[in-house]
């Protein structure tokens, strides 16, 4: 072999396996160095937002008494007894409403009333006592708080130490345990005893069937005389049931169907408006380029604006009702459908519709055969999709509009007092939404499988 020929296979060589490997090297370095570069990044947005968003002062602020206070009043009911101190008037009433107020007759009985004083039996040896001007406040443990309103609010302690579960201030004295608690000034003294469950659900005071256990009301349906002479007791009970003045079941069934009726307005509507706008939106049907990229537009702007801030747009010009929620929906919605039903558009299969054009049918014709078999199982799943979506939604927007579960909603978060009626219907939120989905899951089955 010449000198030529050994030159050439020195040139001929593989790259070495070294140099692979350093190669392979190089990129894992890169890799792992973006993987750094990310972490970093993370952890720096984390540290921004640490800090911008006052984490430790969000801490600091937090009320846990007033969470624990707000989660036991979502399961619970309190019964108030209440003392003007400058009439020395007493009522005893169940969350202190006055269409939950107990007559005489229907006193409980761990209150006794005897003119201006009382003494009210809580649990575990837990006592109070209105004796005139002077309430006092009997701790099994603690012995007997003493509380003078005669000038002021005097607190007056068996230890010189205040205990955690007492707030004392010049012009008010608070006393909460695990029994209830005591709320003093100088113009109210007010009692609360806790019981488990919510009160009252079925049957209000006014009620006939009030204060009897499930087996009394049972029988009395069954084989009892009849309380009212106009009706029977089945239907007495559930007329009162249907009325009840504190739970208000029959305007909740409202609101609910209210809300229903929302979401059905406003998600049809918009797919009835969308359907014929997403041919001049789709690029095989739009008469023109310009036609199509002005109603693509149009459909970015309206469904680019939440549907929340047109709730608020048509309250200020239509006012404020059921009507005007379903229209901001119907508004946003028309913008997604729009695209979703134009893109759905773009992707039929042409064959079909070349086959009916051969054959003469005109343009509405080659749509109406054509085209929406081919998309219309994709076009149902889309609009019953946003219609279980806007059931949840039209919960906001009917607190906005005012009306619907939303606005009931709203009312009792806003008196901070009901919050057992919150529970109640964040319940029957959930539960609606639930049925929407199996609705529409059904639905499905029918219309697009065949099932």
């Amino acid at each position: 072999m010449g000198d030529s020929d050994m030159e050439l296979s020195a040139n001929d060589t593989p790259t070495p396996l070294s140099a692979l490997r350093q190669t392979e090297l190089s990129r894992i370095g890169s890799k792992r160095i973006k993987g750094f570069a990310l972490v970093g990044a993370l952890l720096a947005y984390l540290v921004y937002v640490f800090f911008a968003f006052d984490i430790m002062g969000l801490a600091d602020r937090a009320r846990m008494d007033n969470a624990a206070i707000l989660v036991s009043d979502s399961v619970t009911h309190k019964t108030h007894v209440t003392r003007d101190n400058r009439s020395g008037a007493i009522s005893v009433a169940i969350e202190g409403s006055r269409r939950a107020t107990y007559r005489d007759e229907q006193m409980p009985e761990w209150v006794t009333l005897e003119g201006q004083n009382a003494e009210i039996i809580l649990r575990d040896g837990h006592r109070v006592t209105y004796e005139g001007a002077v309430i006092t406040y009997h701790h099994p443990a603690f012995g007997p708080i003493v509380i003078d309103t005669a000038n002021g609010v005097d607190l007056q302690l068996p230890q010189d130490q205040i205990p955690e579960f007492i707030n004392a201030a010049s012009n008010r004295v608070s006393i909460t345990t695990e029994a209830g608690r005591l709320t003093v000034t100088r113009a109210r003294t007010e009692t609360m005893r806790y019981f488990f469950g919510w009160e009252m659900f079925f049957f209000d005071l006014e009620s006939p069937f009030s204060g009897m256990s499930v087996s009394e009301v049972l029988a009395s349906v069954v084989s009892g005389p009849r309380l009212d002479a106009a009706q029977s007791n089945l239907s007495l009970m559930v007329s009162n049931v249907w009325y009840n003045g504190i739970w208000r079941h029959g305007d909740v069934f409202w609101a609910l169907t209210e809300t229903v009726l929302m979401a059905f307005l406003g998600t049809f509507g918009a797919a009835l408006i969308a359907l014929p706008l997403a041919f001049v939106a789709a690029s095989n049907f739009a008469p023109s380029r310009v036609m199509r990229f002005a109603m693509r537009r149009v459909f970015d702007f309206v469904r680019g604006v939440d549907a929340l801030i047109f709730t608020i747009i048509l309250s200020r010009a239509f006012g404020p009702g059921p009507l005007t929620g379903a229209l901001a929906i119907l508004i946003t919605d028309t913008g997604a459908f729009g695209k979703l039903f134009s893109e759905a558009l773009e992707n039929v299969d042409n064959r079909q519709i070349e086959g009916l054009a051969s054959t003469g049918a005109n343009a509405m014709q080659r749509s109406r055969f054509g085209v929406l078999p081919q998309v219309m199982p994709i076009l149902l799943s889309q609009v019953l999709y946003l219609f279980e979506s806007n059931t949840r939604s039209a919960t906001i927007v009917g607190a906005i509009v005012g009306g619907g579960i939303g606005l009931l909603l709203t009312q009792a978060i806003q008196t901070t007092q009901d919050w057992e009626k919150v529970t109640y219907y964040i319940i029957l939120i959930v539960l609606l939404v639930i049925a929407m989905d199996v609705l529409s899951g059904w639905l499905r089955r029918k219309l697009i499988k065949g099932e």
